[in-house]
C-alpha cells in the first residue's frame, strides 16, 4: 500500500484502485489546428502515484497507458488526478 502526497494533501487508494497523475496536452495537426478532445480516441498516459492493497501488476512511479474514459477524475490542490481500477490499465511504458 502506498500513499501519494499531492503537495500537502495525502491520498490512499483502496483495494484494486490506482491513483494516477496525468496531463491532457492539446494536440495539433501539422498545419497548427488543435484537435478537440472529442476527436481523440488514443490511450492516455500517466504516472502511478499510489496503489491500493490489492494491486499486483503496477508499482508507484511507473508510467502507464489507460483508456481515455477510464476512472474518475479528481482535483487535489489544483492538480488533476485519476483514480482507476487496475483492470483498466492497458500496459506499462518501459
Amino acid at each position: 500500500m502506498a500513499v501519494a502526497s499531492a503537495k500537502s494533501v495525502k491520498f490512499r487508494p483502496l483495494k484494486e484502485r490506482v491513483f494516477v497523475s496525468y496531463s491532457e496536452e492539446p494536440e495539433k495537426t501539422s498545419s497548427g489546428l488543435y484537435i478537440p478532445d472529442a476527436a481523440k480516441e488514443k490511450p492516455q498516459k500517466g504516472t502511478v502515484k499510489a496503489i491500493g492493497t490489492e494491486v499486483k501488476d503496477v508499482k508507484v512511479g511507473e508510467t502507464i497507458l489507460f483508456d481515455k474514459y477510464s476512472g474518475s477524475k479528481i482535483t487535489l490542490d489544483n492538480e488533476e488526478f485519476l483514480i482507476i481500477k487496475e483492470e483498466d490499465i492497458l500496459g506499462i511504458v518501459e
